[in-house]
């Protein structure tokens, strides 16, 4: 599964801007729920105010008024309804009676469109009155129903059948809500507007530690390990850039410490080194005499003295092998670069050793020339060779070709060196590079000095080239190096 877009949107909302944002949002959720709040408490103050006010003057003016039953309607009935809807509060009334089949009101019509049925049976079950608020039309209405009823004991009442309804315009408190609403939209807007500046203060605050923490970690990455940063205050943050100082502090002892021991080996290896070289050559000198009289002497002391010469000369190998190294680890090591036929300097690197025979097979084509230094290019073949021979099997192949990867890019010197052995084993090719590494941990002791192919990887580089061990898919290990191609015709 893909993740980079995903990962462009969030790189494209920084931390500043998710920070405003849940600034904003925090903030327009509060305002949001002290406006809702407060408009909801104040619409039903301003409603329940006007609904009690009418509730109760209503059933006064009912209960304070007589009717003559059975009624018959007429003028008079009408009259009665007009007077009581003059004394209607807090805002006129237009007051209907309902009797049998008998309608009245004191406006125009006798019958009520916003009175619901709801409230009709209602009023009938419940002789003490209901109301309603009811929209018609987009305008909202009180209805207040109050039925006209008989005293028969201090707490029993028989409804009379009349009923009477007040119909009640509420635009006045319906324009203060609406009032309200826009009230608390206009102040919202504003303390969102206003919330951003300690919005940015705040961002500001926690972002610049964040910025310092990753400047100091980009320096640290680039080598100044006495990179601090300086600590403000004694929050989080704080705690944070105090955590990275410490750490810092003891990446760099560490780092110092190991450079030291990194140094002290380093001088070690050279001086034993350089020290050994003259008793070395002194014993070889010997070892070649005893060689000569070797056949002259009785088997065991022969045996000894081969035993003596050999081990000699791979001492005297392990000691050029741990110079070389060392040259390298000190920066030393010097490129002497020359115009060079590539094939005929692999050709005479063979011949130097007596690999002319079916243990090697070239492939390499005439007129391939390239800047080199011979010597350093000598010991990447040989040593390339000589490990195949050892490790692999014979026929070894060492093919020679350029190649150019793209139109504008260099071109490249290869060589190849393959085997037909088994191949190396995959937990061994990350390691194949490495000094004294072996692949069989059972083995105590290696034939060469171990630092041939740590020695070869040094000396491609120092050409700027690269070095990489895989496996041929029909079996046998083989080693690739790759060399920018540099001629005197190009400048090299």
């Amino acid at each position: 599964m893909s993740t980079g877009p995903r990962r462009s949107r969030f790189r494209a909302f920084g931390l500043r801007t998710r920070l405003m944002l849940a600034f904003l949002l925090v903030a327009a959720v509060s305002a949001g729920t002290t406006a809702a709040l407060t408009y909801r408490e104040a619409r039903t103050a301003l409603l329940e105010t006007a609904q009690d006010t009418a509730v109760t003057s209503f059933r006064d003016q009912v209960q304070q008024t007589a009717f003559g039953l059975p009624m018959r309607g007429g003028e008079d009935l009408e009259s009665v309804l007009r007077d009581i809807a003059r004394k209607g509060k807090p805002h006129p009334w237009v007051v209907f009676a309902e009797y049998g089949s008998v309608r009245a009101s004191s406006g125009e019509n006798p019958v009520s469109t916003v009175i619901t049925p709801e409230l009709r049976r209602a009023a009938r079950a419940n002789p003490h009155g209901m109301f309603e608020r009811v929209v018609k039309d987009g305008v909202p209405y009180l209805t207040i129903a109050m039925p006209m009823v008989f005293k028969t004991g201090p707490y029993s009442v028989v409804p009379s059948g009349l009923v009477l309804y007040a119909v009640m315009r509420l635009t006045d408190e319906q324009i203060n809500v609406d009032a309200l609403l826009m009230a608390g939209r206009d102040g919202a807007l504003p303390g969102l507007a206003i919330a951003l500046i300690p919005g940015l203060i705040a961002a500001r605050s926690v972002l610049r530690p964040v910025r310092e923490l990753r400047q100091a970690a980009r320096s640290m990455g680039s080598g100044r390990l006495d990179t601090r940063i300086p600590v403000r205050g004694s929050d989080e943050l704080a705690d944070l850039a105090r955590t990275f100082n410490e750490s810092a502090a003891q990446l760099e002892d560490s780092v110092r410490e190991l450079r030291e021991a990194e140094a002290r080996a380093r001088r070690f290896a050279s001086d034993v080194s350089h020290e050994l070289r003259t008793p070395l050559a002194g014993m070889l000198a010997v070892t070649e005499v005893l060689d000569e009289d070797a056949d002259h002497l009785d088997a065991d002391t022969a045996r000894a003295v081969r035993l003596v010469s050999a081990e000699t000369g791979k001492l005297a190998v392990l000691v050029e092998d741990l110079m070389e190294i060392s040259r390298f680890d000190a920066r030393a090591a010097e490129l002497n670069a020359d115009e060079v036929d590539v094939a005929e300097a692999i050709r005479k690197t063979l011949h130097n050793r007596h690999w002319t025979d079916d243990r090697v097979r070239t492939d390499l084509p005439t007129g391939i020339r390239a800047r080199l230094d011979p010597r350093r290019f000598d010991v990447v073949i040989a040593n390339l060779v000589g490990n195949a021979l050892r490790h692999g099997s014979a026929p070894v192949t060492v093919r020679l070709r350029t190649e150019t990867r793209s139109p504008s890019g260099p071109a490249l010197l290869i060589t190849e060196v393959a085997d037909d052995g088994p191949g190396i084993q995959p937990a061994v090719l990350p390691h194949v590079f490495d000094r004294f590494y072996k692949a069989d941990a059972a083995r105590t002791r290696s034939a060469g000095s171990g630092l041939g192919l740590a020695i070869t990887l040094e000396n491609v580089r120092l050409h700027g080239g690269t070095i990489r061990a895989g496996n041929r898919p029909g079996g046998g290990a083989v080693f690739t190096v790759e060399i920018p191609l540099h001629t005197e015709e190009a400048g090299g």
